[in-house]
C-alpha cells in the first residue's frame, strides 16, 4: 500500500533547523562547564554565576528572565502546532498526544515510587520532560534516513511534553502563592488578549512591553516567572497562513530563532551544567533519586510512549500515520528520554538549597540523556529506515 507523503513546512522547517543546530552548541557548552567546574579554576567559575545584580544572582537572571524567553518561543511553536500545524487536525494530534500523556506518567511514576516519602519525592517531575533540541539534533544527523512523519511527531509530542512540565511547574513547584500578584499577571494577559482579540493591534511593542511587566508581577506572585513566556505566546496576533510574514507570531518567532538557540540555551546550559564530580560521584548514581531520574528517562518514556500509543491505536482511538511502524514510534520514545535542559529546570526549583542532590541529579540526567540519546540513534539508523514508497521531503 502507498504510502501517505509528507509535506513540512516552511516555518517548521525553521523550528527544526533552529533546534537541531543548537544540540551540537549544547554539547560543547556542557564539556566546557564541566571542565571548568572541575579544574583549578572551578570556584571562580562557580562562584561567577553566582555574582549579583538587581538583586538577583546572574544564574537566577538566566533560569527566570532569560528562561522565560526560551518558554516564549515553545510557546509560540505550540501556538503554531495548533492553529496550523500537525496538532490542527484533532485526528492528527491525537497519537502525540496520547504518546506525551504515557510519555510523562510512567516516567514520573517511576521515580515515585522508588521516592515516596522521602526527601526526593519532589523530583517525581524531573524525567517527565523531552529536551526538543537535543531529539532534534539526532533526527537531522539521520537525514532521509527516517520518515519525515517522525519528525513531525517528535517535535508534536515533545512540545507537548514540556507544556505539561510547565504545568506540573506551576502547579507543584510553587512555594508560596501571593494571590495579588497572580491577579495582576493575569489582569495584563487579559489586557493583551483584549488587544488582540477585540482592537486587533498588530504592533509588537504592546504586547513586548505588556510581557515585561506580566513577567514581573508573575515572578513576584511565587510561581516561576518562565510561565508568563508561554501566557504571552498566545495572546501575540497569530496568522494561520504558512510563513506570513505580516504576522507578529511569525516574525517574532523568526527573530527568536538564533537567539534562544546560540545564547539563551547555552547560556543555560554553562550555568547550570557546572557540576562538581567528587570521589563519590558514582555511589551518588545508585541513590533512589538518581536510580529514579535515570529509570524514568531510560526505560519509563520508551516503555510509556509505546505502550499507551499502541493500546490507543489498538483501541481505534488514534491511527499510526501509514509511513511509521511500531519500530519508529519506540525510537521516538527512546529520544524522548534525553531530558537535559528541562529536567535541569525542573531539578533546580526541586531541590532548591541541596547542593549535593542537585549535583547528583543533574549527573543522572545528563548520563541518562547521552545514552538515551545515543542509544535512539543507533535504533532508528539500524531499523528506522523509511517505507520505499515513503517520497517525503529532505530534511
Amino acid at each position: 500500500m502507498a504510502t501517505e507523503k509528507t509535506f513540512l513546512s516552511k516555518s517548521f522547517q525553521e523550528f527544526f533547523d533552529s533546534e537541531k543546530s543548537n544540540g551540537i552548541l549544547l554539547i560543547i557548552c556542557t564539556l566546557v562547564s564541566l571542565l571548568l567546574s572541575n579544574s583549578p579554576v572551578g570556584r571562580d567559575y562557580l562562584n561567577l554565576w553566582q555574582m549579583h545584580a538587581g538583586g538577583l544572582s546572574l544564574e537566577h537572571w538566566i533560569n527566570d528572565a532569560l528562561m522565560a524567553i526560551f518558554f516564549l518561543l515553545i510557546g509560540l511553536e505550540l501556538e503554531r502546532e495548533l492553529y496550523s500545524g500537525e496538532l490542527s487536525n484533532f485526528r492528527n494530534a491525537l497519537l502525540p498526544l496520547v504518546a506525551a500523556i504515557g510519555g510523562i506518567a510512567l516516567p514520573a511514576l517511576i521515580h515515585f515510587m522508588l521516592n515516596s516519602g522521602t526527601p526526593t519525592q519532589a523530583g517525581f517531575g524531573i524525567p517527565m520532560a523531552t529536551d526538543i533540541a537535543f531529539a532534534l539534533g539526532v533526527l537531522a544527523i539521520l537525514g532521509n534516513r527516517i520518515p519525515a512523519s517522525l519528525k513531525v511527531f517528535v517535535v508534536a509530542f515533545a512540545v507537548i511534553d514540556d507544556l505539561c512540565a510547565i504545568v506540573i511547574i506551576a502547579v507543584f513547584y510553587t512555594a508560596q502563592l501571593s494571590i495579588g500578584y497572580l491577579a495582576a499577571a493575569c489582569a495584563v494577559w487579559v489586557l493583551l488578549l483584549v488587544l488582540n482579540r477585540i482592537f486587533r493591534v498588530m504592533s509588537m511593542i504592546p504586547y513586548l512591553l505588556g510581557g515585561v511587566v506580566m513577567w514581573v508581577f508573575m515572578f513576584k506572585s511565587g510561581i516561576h516567572a518562565t510561565i508568563a513566556g508561554v501566557m504571552l505566546a498566545f495572546a501575540i496576533p497569530y496568522s494561520a497562513r504558512d510563513n506570513d510574514e505580516k504576522s507578529p507570531s511569525y516574525k517574532l518567532e523568526h527573530i527568536l530563532h538564533k537567539p534562544v538557540a546560540f545564547v539563551v540555551l547555552p547560556l543555560f546550559a554553562l550555568a547550570n551544567t557546572g557540576i562538581l564530580i567528587g570521589s563519590d560521584w558514582m555511589q551518588s548514581l545508585f541513590s533512589a533519586n538518581s536510580v529514579g531520574i535515570a529509570a524514568g528517562l531510560l526505560v519509563g518514556k520508551p516503555l510509556g510512549v509505546t505502550f499507551i500509543c499502541f493500546v490507543a491505536v489498538a483501541c481505534g482511538i488514534c491511527r499510526l500515520p501509514s509511513d511509521l511502524e511500531w519500530r519508529h514510534i519506540f525510537g521516538a520514545g527512546v529520544l524522548g528520554g534525553i531530558g537535559f535542559t528541562m529536567s535541569i529546570f525542573i531539578t533546580n526549583l526541586a531541590f532548591a538549597g541541596s547542593v549535593e542532590t542537585v549535583n547528583a541529579s543533574k549527573m543522572a540526567i545528563l548520563l541518562a540523556s547521552l545514552i538515551a540519546g545515543t542509544t535512539g540513534f543507533l535504533w532508528l539508523k539500524l531499523v528506522g529506515q523509511p517505507a520505499s514508497t515513503d517520497d517525503h521531503l529532505p530534511a
